[in-house]
């Protein structure tokens, strides 16, 4: 498991997704209106082999990828 922490200085529509190295969607961790403020959600691997996983968080005109490594 891990957290992933972020702030959101705007009221918006925020998503959280997981991607494998290929470039597939695992997972939707979040998409949904959030107030301004600093939040953290849960990412739980354990239904994945380890290896390299990116997640992107998207809100308004902001987009950010980041790149994890799920060790077992």
């Amino acid at each position: 498991m891990t957290k992933i922490k972020y702030d959101l200085p705007f009221e918006g529509n925020v998503s959280i997704k997981i991607f494998d190295i290929s470039g597939r969607l695992i997972k939707t961790l979040i998409n949904e209106n959030k107030v301004a403020g600093r939040y953290e959600v849960d990412f739980h691997g354990e239904n994945l082999s380890s290896g390299v996983y990116y997640y992107k968080i998207e809100s308004g005109d902001f987009s950010q990828v980041r790149k994890m490594i799920l060790l077992k």
